[in-house]
């Protein structure tokens, strides 16, 4: 809420251990538009009409940030400022623990053990270059990438000596990477993507100078095919390059990927003139074990897919897998006698740690665990749903998701002590396989028992209708909750 005031504590070495000496007072940041600009708060002037959706935006971590300092000059005897780094250290790890236990809204794979790889954390390993040649740096671990590859290359059917790919630092790379190969294919092509896209495919298209078309979406977040069909149409004399989503990032909408071809197809587009990418940063490794699934494959006419590695399967760093089409590749290679090997890939130096981790937990887990995991995160996130729906909270959940849409709440403080994401009225949770029922029923508990304070005069207004969000049948506003 603008104007309230957060209370960050200061801590200091005194005699070795970390002491709080002050306790700051300082503003939340204000609430600003979607361009940018400041939004005149309740009280605040005359009463506006607020043509922009308001964006809450996190605390500024230079008030709170950790300094570096100079060792003293007696250190190596005294030791101080060995033990005031282990103390901060050690404060900082039980911040990570509470934290931990109060994640709900982004999806991360909290549950992992990678003790056996501690022992590799000394090296500096890094894959520079394509994975698939060496460079003179012999400190590499592409072995392990590129079993991890061949994996995922299994998964979405295509044989060893048709794909190419590689292990990116997030997601993000690989979207930017999906997208870039298909700008070199079509350096005149148009980038279509639905409203409710990640906004790192929008960020490519400002990065390559692309013209970019958003198609309208269904109220479940999937893209209208419909209104896909009109806006190729409108542009049948230049080729499409498409961002198609395996999971959207707030409501967890899967595409359908059959009907975005079959759309393509009927607007005369030849499989000569589209480039598919496929954005499967979560669902892209769950979609394989839901039962009925659509599903993606390189059988069908798709140039690249995306899926991040922090996610799901739970690497503590963020990477992620991207794959395409070896003929692909071929566009945007070179060669660099620096490194004696190619450049292919988006960034030079790339973590060699990465692909060791999720290489050990594919190996750990295999087809099998990854299916009991997905179907334990199906079953939560239908738990959740129907808690919220019976407390009378308006809830959503796709078919294909964990992922359960609901009323926003009232209280900052509330959204960040659980870490949900936000967007205008609604609010999501994201289930993954460290979210547990007694975690969810914690949170149930706590919004409940909230929710009735944030509403309990009637000089409050009523909790907001969200029928354009999640749809009428989901909403449990008083309009439509008779």
């Amino acid at each position: 809420m603008v104007g309230a005031v957060e209370t960050v504590m200061t801590p200091a070495m005194v005699n070795g251990t970390v002491e709080i000496l002050a306790v700051v007072a300082k503003p939340l940041p204000p609430v600003v538009a979607q361009n940018g600009s400041p939004i005149e708060t309740e009280g605040e002037g005359d009463a506006k009409t607020k043509k922009n959706r308001e964006i809450v935006l996190g605390k500024n971590v230079h008030t709170t940030c950790l300094p570096v300092t100079e060792p003293e000059a007696n250190d190596e005897l005294t030791g101080e400022k060995e033990a005031y780094m282990a103390s901060v250290l050690a404060h900082y790890q039980n911040t990570l623990i509470n934290r931990t236990k109060h994640h709900l809204g982004y999806p991360y794979n909290l549950d992992f053990d990678y003790g056996a790889l501690t022992q590799l954390q000394r090296f500096s390993i890094n894959n520079l270059g394509d994975p698939f040649i060496e460079s003179n740096y012999g400190v590499h671990s592409r072995q392990f990438e590129v079993g991890v590859l061949d994996w995922f290359a299994r998964l979405w059917e295509i044989e060893k000596n048709e794909y190419w790919g590689y292990v990116t630092n997030c997601g993000t790379e690989g979207n930017l990477h999906g997208i870039l190969v298909g700008r070199e294919m079509f350096p005149d092509g148009i980038l279509y993507a639905s409203r409710e896209s990640h906004y790192s495919v929008f960020k490519a298209a400002r990065m390559y100078r692309m013209e970019c078309v958003k198609v309208d979406t269904l109220v479940s977040g999937e893209i209208n095919c419909a209104d896909f069909k009109i806006k190729l149409l409108a542009n049948k004399d230049k080729p499409a390059i498409i961002n198609v989503n395996i999971g959207t990032t707030v409501k967890g909408a899967v595409d359908d990927l059959d009907l975005v071809i079959q759309t393509l197809e009927k607007s005369g587009f030849s499989r000569d003139k589209f480039y598919i990418h496929c954005d499967g940063a979560l669902f892209g490794l769950m979609m394989p074990f839901v039962k009925r699934p659509p599903k993606v494959s390189f059988k069908k006419p798709i140039g690249s897919v995306s899926v991040s590695g922090h996610k799901f399967i739970g690497c503590p760093m963020p990477c992620g897998v991207q794959i395409t089409r070896i003929e692909h590749i071929n566009t945007l290679s070179s060669n660099v006698e620096y490194l004696a090997s190619r450049d292919t890939t988006i960034m030079g130096s790339r973590n060699g740690h990465a692909p060791i981790f999720l290489w050990y937990t594919l190996n750990k887990k295999g087809y099998k665990g990854f299916q009991k995991e997905v179907q334990k995160c199906l079953k939560n996130a239908i738990y959740l749903k129907d808690c919220l729906r019976k407390a009378g909270i308006s809830a959503m959940l796709n078919e294909l998701s964990s992922t359960v849409v609901f009323e926003r709440p009232k209280d900052e403080e509330f959204v960040r002590r659980w870490q949900l994401a936000c967007e205008g009225n609604i609010a999501h949770v994201v289930v993954m396989p460290n979210v547990t029922m007694e975690k969810l029923d914690d949170f149930l508990n706590e919004l409940i028992e909230k929710r009735s304070t944030w509403y309990e005069d009637g000089s409050i207004a009523p909790p907001p209708c969200i029928e354009a969000e999640i749809g009428k049948e989901n909403c449990a506003c008083a309009l439509h909750k008779c």
